[in-house]
């Protein structure tokens, strides 16, 4: 593993003039990430599935930052639909993007199906991502140094992705699935990476994962994993507000490289943006190119015109 130095949030320069879209802004660590972009002078929208719910957030961040640039908008990631009118919106606006910040998600749920007929969790977590970076490409191509980054997870390694059985039919288990997700975030964000630098793209790609931090993810966990995961959180977590630090690192610095998980280095250290060498089938160029052609297919969405 390699480090950023001492680059802390401390270190977040001033953004200024720049739109950067946070999805799942209203709750865990979009909120904390919203909150640093915000302090800093981005204009952030924050892309929510629960608009009410998000609305109450905006206000609680312009009560500690008076001076914060937000805009609730409507997305949810299960819902296709959702994610089109979201992208033409600001498109009919010509709103430049300059920095996507593929965050929402869901975790440990019990099995249910996406309109497409794909297991929730690898559905919003993955699909719904996919097709939205595909949607506002053309508006990050024309930002400064434009990125996307995709937030994963240290559990990827844990994850099986079965390409003939995204409905989960054959096995499911909620935490099982939740890391199979990671892992498809993982192959997606390395395969846009290598479409984007090929297409010689002004936009990158990058990876970043906060480690364990102090989130409600798994509050629709049955009581043992949630108690398992609490007892977890007590000896290993960081506050959320530090462990956003390797996403806001990737966010917002031109050096932080692509093609590396970025995380924030092993607790009870301060969180610093660690730069991870990944393994297993998260370094499968076959795996990536078939999931790629898989969820442009699902989605109807082409990620990367040109690429």
């Amino acid at each position: 593993m390699a480090h950023a130095a001492t680059w802390n949030i401390a270190d977040l320069r001033d953004q200024t003039g720049r739109t950067i879209v946070v999805t799942g802004a209203s709750s865990g660590l979009g909120v904390a990430i919203t909150r640093h972009l915000a302090a800093r002078g981005a204009r952030v929208i924050m892309a929510v599935r629960d608009t009410g719910k998000g609305d109450r957030v905006r206000d609680r961040l312009r009560a500690e930052h008076p001076k914060a640039d937000l805009d609730v908008r409507h997305l949810d990631l299960l819902d296709l639909d959702t994610a089109r009118r979201f992208a033409d919106g600001l498109r009919a606006e010509r709103v430049t993007v300059d920095a996507l910040v593929n965050n929402g998600g869901i975790g440990n749920v019990p099995r249910r199906l996406s309109p497409q007929g794909v297991e929730s969790q690898l559905a919003t977590n993955h699909l719904g991502h996919f097709a939205l970076t595909g949607l506002l490409l053309d508006r990050l191509a024309e930002g400064r140094d434009p990125v996307v980054v995709t937030v994963a997870s240290g559990l990827y390694r844990l994850g099986r992705l079965d390409l003939d059985d995204l409905a989960a039919e054959r096995r499911y288990s909620r935490s099982g699935a939740y890391a199979t997700s990671k892992l498809a975030n993982v192959l997606f964000a390395l395969e846009l990476d290598r479409r984007l630098r090929a297409a010689d793209s002004p936009v990158r790609s990058l990876l970043a994962h906060p480690g364990v931090a102090r989130t409600d993810l798994d509050r629709d966990s049955p009581p043992l994993i949630r108690a398992v995961g609490a007892l977890l959180r007590l000896f290993l977590s960081r506050p959320v507000d530090e462990a956003v630090t390797p996403i806001l690192y990737a966010a917002t610095e031109p050096a932080a490289p692509t093609g590396r998980h970025i995380g924030p280095g092993r607790p009870p250290r301060p969180a610093r943006p660690t730069f991870e060498t990944l393994a297993g089938a998260a370094t499968d160029p076959d795996l990536a190119a078939r999931l790629w052609a898989r969820s442009a297919q699902l989605t109807g969405v082409d990620v990367a015109p040109g690429c």
